[in-house]
C-alpha cells in the first residue's frame, strides 16, 4: 500500500479544465463562413425598377410615333456628320483655349499682386454675368464699334492688328466660347488649388522647392482630383453651348438639325431624335474619359484604385459562378 501511494505522488493526474462557454462560442463563430448581409428590400426595389425600365424601353421601341425607321437615314447623313465634326472641333479648341485662360486667370487671382488679382476678378465677373448668346451677338457685331483691333502701347507703333470685318464666323464662335469658358474654368481651378492642404504647401516651402516646381509637383497633382469632375461637367455644358453659335451664322449640329426640320417638316421627330442621340453620344464619351482621368489622379490618394466597369463585370461573373457552385454542392 505504501509503494502505490508513492507512485501516485510521482505522477499526478492532469485534469483537463473545460473551456469557458464564451470561448467555445467565439471559436465556433470564427469558424463560420462570412456571408454578406442580404438586403431583400433592395432586391425587390431593383426588380420593380428594372421592370419599369423595360416597359419604358419597349414602349419607345414599338411606338410608331417615334418613326425609328427614318432615324437611321438621318443619323448618318453627310450634313449631320459635318455638323457633329464642327461641334467637336469647336468644343475641343474652346476647351483648350479656355483651360489655358482659366489657369492664367486662377493664378492671377491667387497671386499677391493687387492689379492682376483685381483684373482677374473683373474678367471673371464680367464674362460669367454675360449670357453666352448675348456675348456671341456682341462679338459678331464688333466691327460696328471696332473695325480694326490691335495691340498697341502709347507712343509706339501697333504690334498686332486685324480687321474685324473680314473675320470668319468660326473665329467669332471660337472666341466667344473660349472667353466664356475661361471665366468658368478659372473658378474651378482656383477652387481646386484652394482645396489643397496648406500644410502640403508649407512642407514644399520648407524643402526649398521653387514656385514652378511646387505648383507642378505638389499643388496640381492634388488639386486636379478636385478640378477634374467639375471641369468635365463644364465641358459637357460647353458641348451644349456650341448650339448657340448660330447667332454668329455658324451651322453646327444643332443648326443642321434646324435646317433639316425646315426642309423636311414631315420628319421632325426623327430629325430631332438624331440631334438628341448625337449629343448623348458625345456626353457619354466625355463621361468615360472623366472616369479614367479621375482614376489616374486617384493614385496615391486611395489604397485601391476604383474598379473599371469591365473589372466589375468580371468580378460579378466570378462571384455568381462561385455561388452557383456552392448551391449545387449543397
Amino acid at each position: 500500500m505504501s509503494s502505490a501511494r508513492a507512485v501516485d505522488t510521482a505522477t499526478p493526474r492532469q485534469e483537463v479544465v473545460p473551456a469557458p462557454r464564451g470561448e467555445e462560442a467565439a471559436r465556433e463563430l470564427a469558424g463560420r463562413p462570412v456571408t454578406p448581409r442580404r438586403h431583400y428590400g433592395w432586391w425587390i426595389a431593383s426588380v420593380v425598377v428594372l421592370a419599369l425600365l423595360a416597359e419604358l424601353v419597349l414602349n419607345i421601341a414599338h411606338n410608331d410615333a417615334w418613326e425609328w425607321g427614318r432615324f437611321g437615314h438621318y443619323f448618318t447623313l453627310d450634313v449631320v456628320r459635318h455638323g457633329v465634326f464642327l461641334t467637336l472641333e469647336l468644343t475641343a479648341l474652346s476647351a483648350v483655349l479656355g483651360l489655358v485662360g482659366g489657369v492664367v486667370l486662377a493664378l492671377a487671382r491667387l497671386s499677391g499682386n493687387g492689379l492682376f488679382s483685381g483684373l482677374s476678378w473683373l474678367y471673371i465677373w464680367f464674362f460669367r454675368s454675360l449670357p453666352l448668346n448675348v456675348l456671341l451677338i456682341l462679338l459678331f457685331n464688333l466691327a460696328y464699334f471696332f473695325p480694326h483691333v490691335g495691340l498697341k502701347l502709347p507712343f509706339l507703333p501697333t504690334l498686332f492688328g486685324h480687321d474685324t470685318v473680314s473675320m470668319a464666323p468660326f473665329a467669332w464662335g471660337l472666341i466667344g466660347l473660349s472667353l466664356n469658358e475661361a471665366a468658368f474654368a478659372a473658378e474651378l481651378i482656383r477652387g481646386g488649388i484652394l482645396s489643397v492642404d496648406p500644410g502640403q504647401i508649407e512642407a514644399a516651402n520648407a524643402l526649398g522647392l521653387p514656385p514652378s516646381r511646387r505648383l507642378r509637383r505638389v499643388v496640381l497633382p492634388q488639386a486636379l482630383r478636385t478640378i477634374v469632375p467639375g471641369y468635365v461637367n463644364q465641358l459637357v455644358g460647353l458641348v451644349k453651348g456650341t448650339s448657340l453659335v448660330y447667332f454668329v451664322s455658324l451651322v453646327d449640329l444643332f443648326g443642321i438639325v434646324n435646317q433639316l426640320e425646315s426642309t423636311n417638316p414631315q420628319d421632325v421627330v426623327p430629325i430631332l431624335m438624331v440631334g438628341v442621340a448625337w449629343y448623348l453620344v458625345i456626353a457619354a464619351v466625355l463621361t468615360v474619359v472623366q472616369f479614367y482621368v479621375e482614376r489616374f489622379f486617384a493614385r496615391g490618394a486611395v489604397r485601391t484604385l476604383p474598379r473599371t466597369p469591365f473589372q466589375r463585370l468580371v468580378d460579378g461573373l466570378k462571384q455568381a459562378r462561385l455561388r452557383l457552385a456552392e448551391a449545387v454542392t449543397r
